[in-house]
């Protein structure tokens, strides 16, 4: 992190831009992420890629691990793809089938083929929020840290709904209300990760630009940044300012997440493009 960067709770950017306040595209589903096609789940996903190197480690065809489950080869492929879930039963067996003695990996693959049958919050917004949503909803409450760089617009997660809601409204004028507002509710039980008792580590750089951007108009954007000194009081966040001075950003392409998940599993990306979420 350049020299530059100023630890958010010790920088005057927030104060002087309150007092400032006092006195004075694109479809709105892509600038969210969103490209508005359901498919396999990441977690379907991210279990069949596993269940397949482990497979392929073990020596064994597709026709060989339907065998032992009594599924067929093309079964076996299409669970391996994601698009059809692995139930506990199989991803055991299949696991005794490849000789996994690792109790670390079996136990994560075991709880991770729960997770895609298991039903939380976010899963009652299927058919509503498309899955790549969902899946970074079940991944932020998974995950061990992450870290963001905000350029244009803050995180979702450090939003108040007034400002979320006119960064979604700027987006596409002609959104449906209803449909705003139930995309305002997830966003915000998205933060719900911060008051567990184990919240995960967060740390987020925020461009100048996106402070000083107006985001709602004043009276909202005074709001907010009163809401983002609130949020560097929390013992698990840490919030910092890049400013103009800094020069060229570390990532010139733009906002990005990253999330430090558990062992067996390898860090996770999430990028928002004009095409959806990009994992």
């Amino acid at each position: 992190m350049p020299p530059s960067q100023k630890k958010f709770k010790l920088a005057g950017h927030v104060l002087t831009l309150i007092q400032t306040l006092g006195s004075s595209t694109q479809n709105w589903k892509a600038a969210c992420g969103v490209s508005g096609k359901q498919g396999p789940t990441l977690r379907a996903q991210w279990l069949g890629k596993q269940l397949r190197d482990l497979r392929e480690a073990a020596g064994l065809t597709l026709r060989d691990a339907g065998e032992h489950i009594l599924r067929d080869a093309s079964t076996i492929s299409r669970m391996e793809a994601g698009f059809v879930p692995a139930r506990v039963p199989d991803v055991l067996e299949l696991l005794n089938l490849f000789r996994v003695s690792d109790q670390v990996v079996r136990s994560a693959l075991e709880q991770l083929s729960r997770d895609i049958w298991r039903k939380g919050w976010w899963d009652g917004y299927t058919g509503w929020i498309p899955g790549k949503i969902i899946d970074l909803a079940w991944l932020e409450s998974r995950a061990e840290k992450f870290r963001d760089f905000s350029a244009l617009v803050l995180h979702g997660l450090l939003q108040t709904p007034e400002y979320a809601k006119a960064v979604m409204w700027a987006a596409d004028k002609d959104v449906n209300e209803g449909d705003l507002e139930l995309w305002i509710e997830f966003r915000m039980r998205r933060r719900e990760i911060f008051d567990r008792g184990n919240p995960p580590e967060y740390t987020s750089i925020i461009d100048e630009g996106a402070l000083r951007r107006q985001v709602g108009g004043p009276e909202v954007m005074r709001a907010q940044l009163a809401y983002l000194l609130e949020l560097a009081e929390h013992p698990s966040l840490t919030l910092n300012v890049l400013p103009f001075t800094a020069g060229a950003p570390a990532s010139p392409e733009g906002a990005f997440t990253y999330l430090t998940m558990a062992e067996p599993f390898s860090d996770v990306v999430q990028i928002n493009t004009e095409g959806g979420a990009i994992y």
